[in-house]
């Protein structure tokens, strides 16, 4: 499964055409500790790099965007009781939805692991 980045530093897990979602281990390190998700609706339109959803957290809040345009087919609800999952395991059960996309030649766009890496030296 191909994992891309962008440099608002989302991540895009894509398998058949569904794209799972969320934030890097990166940014959940500069957020501190997650007090809460505002997850999108189940069934919304977004457009790449339009706000998907929201995170706060004891030193921030901060939009979450969209990597690609698509349809949300399911979101975490785990995040609604336990939004620190997203600081245990950003990159895995801290997803944040899943995205029906609506035109996969946007991932062309993105950030490969190693481009993000090479990306995140740069900011330090």
């Amino acid at each position: 499964m191909e994992t891309y980045f962008t440099k608002e530093h989302e991540w895009v897990k894509v398998k058949e055409g569904v794209a799972a979602v969320g934030i890097t281990e990166y940014a959940a390190r500069q957020l501190g500790d997650v007090t809460f998700v505002e997850l999108p609706q189940v069934g919304k339109q977004v457009k790449q790099s339009e706000v998907l959803a929201a995170i706060e957290s004891v030193k921030a809040a901060s939009d979450i965007y969209a990597p690609v345009s698509g349809k949300v087919t399911r979101v975490n609800e785990a995040l609604d009781d336990r939004p620190e999952i997203v600081n245990e395991a950003a990159e895995e059960a801290g997803w944040i939805a899943w995205i029906e996309m609506g035109d996969p030649s946007e991932l062309a766009g993105l950030l490969t692991r190693e481009r993000y890496d090479e990306y995140l030296k740069g900011l330090e």
